[in-house]
């Protein structure tokens, strides 16, 4: 068994998947969240409002060796991502300089939404971020305050999430969505599977004294043309009909690399969507 201690502040879907990644190697994991009641079994459950500056009754006395933040804003507007993403980020660190406690590394979930990028180009962990929306500008500014804890820390990009209780594309396709084909949509991804997998690949990595950079994208191998993910689906799915509005056009279209990740040696569970979806549809 390890001895080694993870405390995951906003252990929702992709922190339960991670803690338990984690459980199953011998790590001791502490999950904080509002409700522990949904926790995974064998999660030391802390129950937390990241929005107050109190620190919870039972928060560890002992030492914690890794900080994992994965908050989710409760409110979508700009006060609900100040106060999950600075603000809560701020807290914790407080609350661990309270308890003497200096976690070996701190891992941020952040999100590809700092890119801004529209052409279809590649992105990278060194391109410009100059996102303007209130969100990006806010995750950027929660980065700097993890980058500047004075605790080891790395950034983790993730991109748009999907798994088990996250499929609002296929229920889109369903009813018949329609996607503009040229020039292409591009669209990025990770199974939900593979996000907490490369938060866990990343603190082993760690944990065996390899050095990790300060940002990592977490995405799959394979960065595709939204209207090709949609026909995949729709063969799959047996839709024949369109839907009678005018072809969406979402704003934004890049594609993520995950090559840093891979020269350290994580690989995806799931390379593509293809892998992804099949699994989920598959049940």
């Amino acid at each position: 068994m390890s001895n080694t201690t993870a405390m995951i502040v906003g252990c929702g879907d992709v922190g339960s998947r991670l803690a338990t990644q984690l459980l199953s190697i011998g790590w001791q994991v502490y999950g904080l969240r509002r409700s522990i009641d949904r926790l995974p079994a064998g999660v030391s459950g802390v129950a937390g409002d990241l929005f107050s500056e109190a620190c919870p009754a039972n928060w560890p006395t002992g030492q914690i060796d890794y900080l994992v933040y994965s908050a989710a804003a409760t409110n979508h507007d700009e006060a609900g991502y100040q106060a999950a993403y600075v603000e809560g980020l701020k807290h914790t660190l407080n609350w661990l300089k309270q308890h003497g406690q200096q976690p070996k590394r701190l891992l941020f979930v952040s999100s590809s939404g700092v890119y801004v990028q529209q052409g279809g180009e590649w992105v990278d962990e060194t391109s410009p971020t100059e996102a303007t929306n209130y969100s990006g500008r806010i995750m950027l500014q929660a980065e700097q305050v993890a980058l500047q804890s004075n605790l080891p820390a790395s950034v983790v990009r993730l991109t748009g999430i999907y798994g088990p209780g996250r499929e609002r594309l296929l229920g889109q396709v369903r009813q018949g969505y329609r996607v503009a084909v040229d020039p292409p949509l591009y669209g990025n991804r990770i199974h939900a599977d593979d996000a907490a997998g490369l938060l866990a690949f990343l603190l082993k990595a760690d944990q065996q004294g390899e050095a990790l950079d300060d940002c990592y994208i977490g995405v799959d191998n394979e960065p595709a043309p939204l209207a090709e993910v949609v026909n995949w689906l729709r063969e799959r799915l047996g839709v024949t009909e369109w839907a009678d509005e005018a072809s969406v056009r979402r704003a934004g279209s890049k594609r993520c690399s995950n090559a840093r990740a891979k020269a350290l040696g994580w690989e995806p569970r799931y390379p593509s969507y293809r892998e992804g979806y099949t699994a989920i549809l598959a049940g």
